[in-house]
């Protein structure tokens, strides 16, 4: 009897326990999850956290939500102008719609890559079919690739519930064929830019020394018309002073500039005065010697 009890109630709790481990089932915060009923999508979207099932009738699938990578392959594409170029990139894409997503890859990742990379290419292909090779090698990669980006992401998210959040380009290479046609064109252009840029400083050199050329004619010109207008105001002071104190004084002052021209004019032993004796140079000279009546 004990043993039919012990027994049952082993029996009890074991079936307790499977019922709660098939009943009971967690969520991760990296996941989202779907509920399926014989294979039917009967709840969405689950999110995070601990969830109730029915045994048996009822299964779960999670798919991660994180960021995820598909690194593409090389590929061949053509410009505008069919010049071909050699491209290298990776895709970032992540699960956004889980139902979406197992409807269309019944959850395995690797028929989702197989459903992306094509697409990838195909969008690629077209956006470098109408960009000439000028274009490529001039634009940012990051730029050059937010048109296919987006039209890719809004078509993923239909197709198949993801989102493609980034494509970048990792390396554009040209073929041998073609590289060193392009770098001749490129090293022409560069050059042509070049002289353009010398042409153009030239062109602002002499424009500037004309104008400093310019502008010192016109200060030097100033400044000599200033010059001889203060000369001139000089030249009339010192008459007016002259003229003042000759008028005080005419005797004295004509007294003093004999003595300076005497000075002057005796100053060197070599020098030689051809005058008459009579002459107003000697005026002085002869009151100051003696008469010969007192003689």
């Amino acid at each position: 009897m004990i043993n039919n009890r012990s027994l049952l109630i082993v029996g009890g709790l074991a079936a307790v326990a499977w019922l709660a481990s098939n009943s009971l089932y967690v969520v991760d915060e990296t996941q989202r999850a779907v509920k399926l009923r014989f294979g039917e999508v009967v709840q969405e979207n689950i999110q995070p956290g601990l969830h109730f099932k029915v045994p048996i009738t009822q299964t779960i699938r999670k798919f991660d939500t994180r960021l995820l990578t598909l690194d593409t392959d090389t590929s061949r594409y053509l410009t505008l102008e069919q010049k071909a170029v050699i491209v290298d990139s990776y895709v970032k894409w992540q699960v956004v719609n889980p139902t979406r997503y197992y409807e269309a890859t019944a959850g395995d990742e690797l028929m989702a890559i197989r459903l992306i990379q094509p697409r990838v290419d195909e969008s690629l292909r077209n956006e470098f079919g109408r960009l000439d090779l000028q274009e490529i090698i001039a634009e940012r990669r990051d730029d050059l690739m937010t048109v296919p980006t987006e039209e890719l992401d809004s078509l993923m998210r239909d197709e198949l519930g993801v989102a493609i959040r980034d494509i970048r380009i990792k390396r554009i290479d040209l073929p041998e064929d073609v590289s060193a046609a392009v770098f001749d064109r490129m090293r022409s252009e560069r050059e042509r830019e070049a002289r353009e840029w010398r042409a153009q400083g030239q062109e602002e050199a002499e424009r500037i020394r004309a104008n400093a050329d310019r502008r010192r004619t016109v200060l030097i010109a100033q400044a000599n018309e200033r010059s001889e207008t203060l000369r001139g105001e000089g030249d009339a002071e010192a008459a007016r002073v002259f003229s003042e104190a000759y008028s005080q004084d005419a005797e004295f002052f004509s007294f003093w500039r004999s003595l300076n021209a005497y000075r002057e004019s005796f100053a060197d032993s070599d020098n030689l005065l051809v005058l008459e004796p009579d002459s107003d140079f000697f005026q002085y000279l002869r009151s100051a010697m003696p008469s010969t009546d007192e003689e």
